[in-house]
């Protein structure tokens, strides 16, 4: 049986820092420079057919998505969990629900 779709960003952040857990950021580079999850990996959408060769060090792993909110990140999550990634997972709310709920000193945009 697989992971649900959604993650929330009280489990990613407990998750985040073990080993076996990679958190994906989709957002574009001018995004990250504004605002970050520490530990993320910064893959955006934009340019995602270019940087897939970089998912096959994440094959084995619990992966999750996120991006500003949700959307664009879900899109990702669905195309991972097509090709290799059945148990990816999207980050529900994104950065801005983790500037919310986990860190104030991450901007919100």
């Amino acid at each position: 049986m697989s992971l649900p779709i959604e993650i929330d960003v009280q489990t990613v952040k407990s998750l985040l820092g073990s080993g076996d857990f990679v958190l994906i950021d989709c957002r574009e580079t001018s995004e990250w420079e504004t605002a970050r999850i520490e530990g993320a990996v910064l893959m955006p959408m934009s340019q995602w057919m270019e940087s897939v060769g970089q998912l096959e060090a994440f094959k084995g792993k619990h992966v999750a998505v996120h991006c500003h909110h949700g959307g664009r990140s879900m899109r990702v999550t669905s195309w991972l969990r097509q090709n290799g990634f059945p148990d990816a997972q999207n980050v529900a709310g994104g950065i801005d629900a983790w500037s919310m709920e986990i860190d104030s000193s991450v901007p919100r945009y």
